[in-house]
């Protein structure tokens, strides 16, 4: 039997086939995917309480003398001798140098004959008062002349009075003569001559006062409020500690370095001695404030500033926290909005954006250290 085969009438029959409903199925669509959960961005916290710390600051300071007079002659004349000379240690009330007091003692001279003159002129006219009293009791005198001879002693007790004082002034001009140091301490500079003339204001010599030395430091103003509450206060210099205590600290700020002036006291202790006045050195406090290391501070959003914990669960984000007056690489007080037990970002924080989802993994303070 011939098997009839007719290619055009197979390929329209399977045409037809293929296009009646229900002989082709559909690919069934690909099913819905759950959404990617985000990364979560592992750091490790710690409670700030744990991690603060309490720096030291330092600052330059150097001794000065509580007085540094520039002693200078009071009268005119020549100069007979010098007695100290550049860093001897003087005693309160000793010679320094004397002035020829010839002129200065003639001029007491005039003033005493001139006292002892109306001296003896008040003495004469007490006695006629007294006389004219007397006659005025027996009727002899009359009242007009016996006011007269009053105001006569009135006059000349007056005069009296004048010429003691200008014997006064002629004595003090004398003692003016002799250069006596006002205080006990080290000559620093000599600038008398003998046998040069000297006038009134003529620097004779520089005298700084010795057992009385003070501690004068130059500040930062945003280290000032550290200093007042701070403790371990001391002055380091050539090896030695010395401890000192804040006395005072300057209101205003010098021009151009914006810098303040603080003066500081040594404190008496027996273990060891305030060094002489104008030793250099560093003035060295510990902080009493809590502050944040600078190894936790960033910089975001244009300020320094550290990440902290917020919210909990899968709700944690970081929050980031400026810090006011921070600066690069050094110890920032803690901002009023921060506590003790808030849990801020001590590791992976540099890679870290405001508000980002975070995974948290506890970090004991010692390591954060």
């Amino acid at each position: 039997m011939r098997r009839f085969q007719c290619p055009t009438l197979v390929a329209a029959l399977l045409g037809c086939c293929l296009s009646l409903p229900g002989w082709a199925q559909q690919s069934p669509e690909p099913a819905p995917q759950p959404a990617a959960v985000p990364a979560r961005t592992s750091v490790g916290v710690a409670r700030l309480d744990t991690v603060w710390i309490q720096p030291e600051r330092e600052a330059p300071a150097h001794v000065i003398a509580r007085n540094e007079s520039k002693l200078s002659a009071e009268v005119s004349g020549t100069l007979l001798r010098w007695t100290a000379d550049v860093g001897a240690q003087v005693a309160r009330g000793q010679v320094l140098a004397q002035i020829d007091p010839r002129d200065a003692e003639l001029a007491v001279q005039r003033a005493q004959a001139a006292l002892d003159a109306t001296q003896a002129r008040l003495k004469l006219a007490q006695a006629q008062l007294q006389r004219s009293r007397d006659l005025v009791a027996q009727g002899f005198f009359s009242k007009e002349a016996l006011g007269q001879r009053e105001t006569e002693v009135t006059l000349v007790q007056t005069e009296v009075s004048a010429n003691r004082a200008q014997l006064a002034t002629a004595q003090r001009q004398l003692a003016k003569t002799t250069l006596r140091a006002p205080f006990a301490g080290n000559v620093k500079e000599r600038l008398a001559q003998t046998g040069e003339s000297v006038a009134p204001g003529s620097v004779l010599y520089v005298l700084s006062e010795s057992g009385a030395a003070e501690l004068q430091a130059t500040l930062s103003p945003a280290d000032v409020p550290g200093l007042r509450g701070g403790s371990e206060l001391r002055f380091v210099t050539i090896g030695e500690a010395v401890p000192v205590k804040l006395l005072r600290v300057g209101s205003t700020l010098s021009a151009p370095a914006r810098t303040q002036t603080a003066r500081l006291a040594f404190a008496q202790t027996a273990a060891v001695s305030p060094p002489p006045a104008g030793t250099s050195g560093t003035l060295r406090w510990r902080e009493s404030r809590p502050h944040l290391p600078p190894a936790l501070m960033v910089r975001r959003n244009g300020g320094l500033g550290v990440f902290v914990q917020q919210g909990s669960g899968a709700q944690t984000t970081a929050r980031f926290v400026t810090v006011p007056g921070a600066q690069e690489g050094r110890a920032s007080a803690l901002p009023a909005t921060l506590g003790g037990d808030t849990l801020v970002v001590v590791s992976g924080q540099a890679a870290l954006q405001p508000g980002v989802a975070i995974e948290v993994k506890p970090v004991s303070g010692r390591s954060a250290n």
